[in-house]
């Protein structure tokens, strides 16, 4: 028995379809793949994270984007919605219709146990390619810990961690700081 052969999306028929679906997928290699809902201590964390932000990026020269942002990572070609990203200078997206960004400074994702290895990566190895990203925070949803990446000046990345309620981290790339106290409260763990 013979299978039929996959018929692969142009990142142009993807972009069709996404903007007029009632759900979110991501694109890569010409095949859309369904994003699955997100819990409460998942939604907690990244509002608690954007409410964080808010206020310490107001008047700057950065501005937030919650998970509605579409983020195309050009040189691989992945199309997908980070938690959070940051942006400092002049957003610049994929058209007109600005719902597809180009150059975060700083991405953020929330982790959860079915994403986590997924996240920490084959999905940063395609953030690695973007040339503007800066940072890149990875939120734990079943303790309370935060890891950090954040390129230097040679284009290794530098591994940084905070655990606790008196822990904190400093998103350098966007002028921000982060208390995990802050971070983590009213969020259920587990």
């Amino acid at each position: 028995m013979s299978r039929q052969p996959k018929t692969l999306l142009t990142a142009e028929q993807y972009l069709e379809i996404e903007r007029a679906a009632e759900s979110k997928s991501e694109f890569f290699g010409g095949e859309m793949f369904a994003m699955a809902g997100a819990g409460e201590s998942h939604n907690r964390l990244v509002w608690n994270l954007i409410a964080l932000l808010g206020p310490q990026l107001r008047s700057g020269p950065c501005q937030g984007y919650p998970s509605d942002m579409r983020v195309r990572v050009s040189p691989t070609g992945l199309y997908t919605y980070p938690d959070v990203a940051v942006v400092c200078g002049e957003a610049q997206f994929l058209d007109g219709r600005k719902d597809t960004l180009l150059n975060p400074g700083l991405i953020a994702e929330v982790l959860s146990p079915s994403t986590e290895a997924y996240d920490r990566g084959r999905k940063f190895e395609h953030y690695r390619s973007i040339a503007s990203l800066n940072q890149y925070l990875l939120v734990a949803s079943e303790r309370v810990h935060v890891d950090l990446y954040t390129r230097r000046a040679d284009g290794q990345w530098l591994f940084t961690s905070a655990d606790g309620a008196d822990g904190a981290i400093d998103l350098t790339s966007v002028g921000c700081q982060v208390t995990l106290a802050a971070l983590y409260e009213d969020v259920a763990l587990g």
